[in-house]
């Protein structure tokens, strides 16, 4: 099956079921996302367990078709090889993230993105991706819809109540206040934030609650969020 990307320029109307696996001693998220009306699969941010991702996706009676990553950190794609190795699988990442991917050596199976590109799942069904730079140069959030309502997956730009750090190589805070302000701010407030870790009480949240709670969408200023997000840490 070739790989699908176009400009979206659309709403993404059509539906995906999404289901969430918490793995590994960082607590990540790695998220299924199958489309109701097609057999391909996909899975968001492969980290840890890759057995388990492996039963997961043989529970819904699929074989894993993509793998999506919403930033280059070895937390959220050290499965990756393993889940390519039991299968025939493209990997999605944004360009952004492409200079510090060039020793996994599983490069050539990726699929460059930009923000504002769709990734077609087939049964007409798609995810719209959002070029979040900040946590990484090429950290990316998806927006998908579900039978739920709207969902995005944020990976580490967004946290139920926090957002990502800014002090690893390529961080940077400025680029992150801009995503989180711009490219996400006007998000319908009834989208639910699905982040790339379970930090927080509750696995998610919606956009308008964490616009109200999340201390770092209450800055009014680039230079006022990079002293909070950069203060010294215990």
């Amino acid at each position: 099956m070739p790989a699908s990307v176009l400009a979206c320029e659309r709403a993404v109307t059509l539906m995906l079921d999404i289901k969430r696996l918490q793995l590994g001693p960082m607590a990540n998220f790695v998220y299924l996302l199958a489309p109701v009306d097609g057999e391909r699969l996909a899975v968001v941010d492969p980290g840890w367990d890759a057995q388990a991702i492996l039963a997961a996706a043989a529970r819904s009676e699929r074989q894993i078709t993509d793998i999506i990553l919403t930033h280059h950190h070895h937390d959220h794609r050290n499965a990756v090889e393993a889940l390519l190795s039991a299968g025939s699988a493209r990997v999605w990442v944004n360009r952004g993230d492409a200079e510090w991917l060039g020793g996994t050596g599983w490069t050539s199976d990726c699929q460059w993105l930009s923000s504002g590109d769709c990734i077609e799942l087939g049964g007409a069904a798609s995810v719209q991706v959002i070029g979040t730079p900040g946590h990484t140069p090429g950290s990316q959030c998806l927006l998908c819809t579900t039978a739920q309502g709207p969902m995005l997956l944020t990976g580490d730009t967004l946290f139920i109540d926090g957002c990502g750090r800014c002090d690893l190589p390529g961080g940077d805070p400025a680029a992150l206040y801009h995503s989180l302000y711009g490219m996400l701010g006007d998000i319908d407030g009834r989208t639910q934030v699905c982040p790339g870790h379970d930090y927080a009480p509750l696995p998610q949240a919606s956009l308008a609650e964490q616009r109200a709670t999340n201390p770092y969408l209450h800055f009014d200023s680039v230079a006022a969020f990079v002293g909070y997000r950069m203060r010294p840490r215990a």
